[in-house]
């Protein structure tokens, strides 16, 4: 799986930075990727990126601020002529996004070559897409912003080719057969698969937050996860004038990481007072303080999980 990062600005573009959005290529599991907002000018942003329009088979929405949904309506017609004729697309956010397309689309009497599915939700929600669990909670940014916690699923262990060899079956077709059921028979007798098995691995959990100032849900999103990408619109200076304005200092985020144990964070949405030598400088004393694994990414940024 991989997360690329097509926009990490606050509220503002900059030079150096677009307005938010995330995809997040599902591969191993499913060949589709997944948009996490889409900010003004992410379809411009995709096109210096090897994400095809035609894979993206979900888009979820944090929020309905402009920084995070103003790219939606031409994302969605650019589609329809790059790979998208017929591929269905779902979208799910706030209450108000279906409002918003179907606003944008009849006023500039767009017509889309695909069907697309708006799933809202009023306070919060719980998907399984494909395998993977999808779990929403709301956040507390002033207007209705989630994060959506993403759990993979687990991965199956691996054969353990040394006890088939044992019952006498030499690798062919009939691995496949123990690999995808959970019996198999060979030489008249009935076998449990995941007696030929290594153990399972758990699959990995991903937290992609809204805006938000620090609340409970946080934690609970943010519980044990492998990745977490959060806003840092704040990355100094006093944590109140972030709090006063429902956003998050990094002092905050950096505490959430500790309490509920997170293993790596990506920091976004920074806001356009920061240059990025200005925030080279700021993670540099940041890292000589605390020992969390974290880096604040820039456009185009991508990170294997």
């Amino acid at each position: 799986m991989e997360l690329t990062f097509l926009g990490t600005s606050a509220g503002l573009p900059t030079k150096e930075r677009n307005t938010q959005a995330i995809a997040f290529n599902c591969l191993p599991y499913e060949n589709q990727i997944w948009l996490f907002d889409v900010g003004e000018a992410t379809q411009h942003r995709i096109l210096h990126t090897g994400v095809k329009l035609g894979k993206v088979s979900h888009i979820f929405i944090t929020h309905l601020h402009g920084d995070h949904i103003f790219g939606l309506p031409g994302l969605l017609t650019s589609r329809s002529f790059q790979g998208g004729k017929d591929k269905p697309l779902t979208i799910i956010g706030p209450k108000g996004i279906a409002k918003f397309i179907q606003t944008a689309l009849d006023i500039s009497q767009s017509n889309l070559n695909y069907p697309i599915t708006v799933n809202e939700f009023n306070t919060e929600t719980e998907l399984n897409i494909d395998g993977f669990h999808v779990q929403a909670l709301p956040l507390k940014h002033g207007i209705l912003s989630v994060g959506y916690r993403i759990t993979a699923p687990d991965i199956e262990g691996k054969l353990e080719v040394d006890k088939l060899k044992r019952l006498g079956m030499e690798p062919g077709p009939k691995y496949q057969e123990v690999k995808a059921n959970e019996t198999f028979e060979y030489n008249n007798q009935t076998y449990q698969s995941k007696d030929f098995k290594g153990e399972k691995k758990k699959g990995k959990v991903i937290t992609i937050f809204g805006d938000t100032m620090p609340c409970q849900n946080e934690r609970i999103l943010a519980d044990q996860a492998d990745v977490i990408v959060h806003e840092t619109t704040y990355i100094e200076g006093e944590k109140h004038l972030a709090n006063d304005y429902y956003h998050s200092h990094i002092e905050d985020v950096l505490n959430l990481m500790d309490e509920m144990n997170v293993k790596r964070g990506l920091f976004t949405h920074l806001s356009n007072r920061y240059e990025l030598e200005d925030v080279q400088m700021i993670e540099e004393e940041l890292k000589s303080k605390y020992k969390n694994d974290f880096y604040f990414v820039k456009d185009f940024d991508a990170f294997q999980i």
